[in-house]
């Protein structure tokens, strides 16, 4: 019970994130909700970590590192996932985040120089035919457009080369201060792009706006990360497997809160990425001694 409702908590709140996205992006310009999210999420995180538990200040070498995560995980990737969900369904969002294990796996393997399994580039192509699938009739309904997945698709590529970036290193830093900077760090990056190309004069600071803004903060950015690490620190295989929980949790929120549709479609391509994601996946739910 203690690993059961905290994995379902976790994969209830990150999933979650879509679909707030979803409601900010209907008041204001992408660029600006991304951007008061990092730019009060990074502060809040930092207020935490050096004022109350007195963690110590970067050096010079890790703020470089820092500044490359920053710009590859915060800048880059939720950067387009925020613009990706002006054009995209909310229900492939969620969909979307659960390939980012299969990118991750192929560019380690690039990266290190070791041969790709089969299984992994199967994998890979049953996960992205399933993503295709669930978002064919959405296109033919104005629900998806090809320029939303194509944004889409970059942030995935980006948030994966930042994960095999940022496993290069040791860090000694807590988890607190790396994430409290690389998201303040992430949002003055982006903060340029927003001054220029937002769009200021149609976008509406109302309630949902500033709902959506604290939804992405707290449940998902602090509570669902702190659940996240917990379930990491118990087991990080079975954590891994919640992360098959949130594209069924993001299709219902987006079914039950955004009236989006669900289809045959919808179902087969998300049978799909589960099964690519498991196959691609499969050594780390094998048992050590089974392992080559």
């Amino acid at each position: 019970m203690k690993f059961l409702l905290p994995g379902l908590l976790f994969a209830a709140l990150w999933a979650s994130a879509s679909a707030a996205t979803k409601f900010g992006v209907l008041s204001a310009d992408p660029l600006i909700l991304a951007t008061v999210r990092f730019l009060i999420a990074g502060p809040l995180m930092l207020l935490v970590a050096h004022g109350f538990q007195r963690h110590g200040l970067p050096n010079r070498t890790e703020f470089g590192r820092l500044t490359v995560f920053a710009l590859l995980n915060t800048t880059l990737y939720l950067g387009a996932f925020v613009l990706a969900l002006k054009h995209v369904a909310a229900g492939i969002g969620s969909l979307s985040t659960a390939t980012n294990p299969l990118f991750i796996t192929l560019l380690s393997a690039l990266w290190l120089r070791r041969p790709v399994r089969w299984y992994e580039v199967a994998g890979i192509g049953i996960g992205m035919g399933g993503v295709l699938l669930a978002t064919y009739p959405l296109l033919q309904n104005s629900y998806a457009t090809i320029p939303g997945l194509l944004i889409l698709l970059g942030g995935m590529v980006s948030v994966s080369a930042a994960t095999v970036y940022y496993a290069r290193f040791s860090w000694q830093l807590p988890t607190l201060v790396i994430n409290g900077w690389q998201v303040l760090i992430g949002g003055l990056l982006l903060l340029p792009f927003t001054l220029v190309f937002a769009d200021f004069n149609q976008s509406k600071y109302d309630a949902r706006f500033w709902g959506s803004v604290f939804w992405l903060i707290i449940p998902v950015s602090v509570a669902a990360l702190q659940l996240w690490f917990y379930l990491v620190r118990q087991d990080a295989v079975q954590a891994s497997l919640w992360l098959f929980l949130c594209p069924i949790f993001g299709f219902a929120y987006s079914s039950l809160l955004l009236d989006e549709p669900l289809t045959i479609h919808t179902f087969l391509g998300t049978a799909m990425v589960l099964a690519g994601l498991y196959l691609g996946q499969r050594d780390k739910f094998r048992s050590p001694q089974n392992r080559r």
